[in-house]
């Protein structure tokens, strides 16, 4: 499995992989912004098996749903953003991450347990001329505004990023939502902010995604 490769091995190969077998493609919602994305060519399933990371979903290789909603709140609305520090938590490609530099953030500090995330957000901060601070320490970092994109797909998920996110939201926190209106999103800690038609993962078909702002915990 990818937690017995060296990581900064696998850092450099997939650094390599990345730059080399997956082009930079501009995205449709926002053709301001390019990441790189496997074609049938890349033989992203078959690099992954040979990293022993067959049973890792490569988050990072697509714009989400959920980001490229927040990628477009962003865009409409730069004056969230102007001169304050953001976390791109869950930052998979970076394209929320690079959505929030581009709409003028002080500095934006990216996360991902994905062991390629960072390494794929990196690349593409650099193509698109921003900068990404990746962080990869216990706990946040220090934040006025957290983008979450795309971070509760599942339930097991929700059981670990909600309390994560409602901790922050408590502190004083701005926490922004992006999501396709999975199943397992929590509704009922939402503030329905906007709502876009958007490209997932790559998709011909458009989806219905919508940006939310966390609820804090109320005592």
């Amino acid at each position: 499995m990818g937690g017995c490769v060296p990581i900064a091995g696998l850092n450099q190969r997939a650094h390599d992989f990345i730059s080399g077998r997956m082009p930079l493609r501009a995205l449709p919602f926002r053709p301001d912004i390019a990441i790189h994305t496997p074609t049938p060519q890349s033989g992203l399933v078959g690099w992954l098996a040979s990293e022993g990371l067959d049973d890792e979903a490569p988050y990072w290789a697509y714009a989400w749903g959920g980001g490229a909603a927040l990628a477009l709140y962003l865009r409409d609305h730069p004056q969230l953003l102007a001169g304050r520090t953001v976390l791109d938590f869950g930052t998979g490609s970076g394209l929320v991450g690079i959505a929030a530099a581009r709409a003028g953030a002080a500095r934006v500090w990216a996360v991902d347990a994905d062991p390629i995330a960072p390494v794929a957000a990196r690349l593409n901060a650099q193509a698109n001329g921003v900068a990404l601070d990746l962080w990869d320490q216990p706990g946040l970092p220090e934040a006025d505004i957290i983008l979450a994109g795309d971070v509760f797909y599942d339930e097991a998920v929700v059981a670990e990023t909600l309390p994560i996110l409602m901790q922050a939201a408590s502190a004083g926190t701005h926490v922004l939502i992006g999501d396709p209106f999975r199943r397992s999103l929590p509704l009922d800690r939402l503030d329905l902010l906007a709502e876009y038609d958007v490209e997932d993962m790559g998709g011909k078909s458009p989806v219905h995604a919508a940006v939310f702002a966390l609820h804090p915990r109320t005592i």
